[in-house]
């Protein structure tokens, strides 16, 4: 699964975007890594480990939700089951 977010264009600011990824790693874990920045400037990547799918689920759209709260806006969603509608608006 992978969620991208940006901000929209502001005049004389850098646009700021922030993206999901979450992987299932070889020993049947889940990775959920967080990658935020300014475009075309350094990022922070962040990763974190989660046994179970429902858990790495939660933990992807609590962060996606936090990001939406700063107003970021989704630009592309890859992988999410159902209607991305009702899954991006929760």
């Amino acid at each position: 699964m992978r969620i991208f977010m940006q901000t929209p264009p502001i005049p004389n600011e850098p646009q700021r975007y922030f993206q999901l990824i979450l992987q299932q790693d070889l020993l049947g874990g889940w990775t959920l890594i967080r990658e935020s920045g300014q475009v075309g400037a350094r990022s922070t990547v962040r990763r974190e480990q989660y046994l179970e799918l429902d858990a790495a689920q939660e933990a992807l759209e609590k962060a996606r939700d936090q990001q939406l709260k700063k107003g970021l806006k989704v630009m592309f969603s890859q992988g999410l089951e159902g209607p991305p509608q009702a899954r991006l608006s929760a």
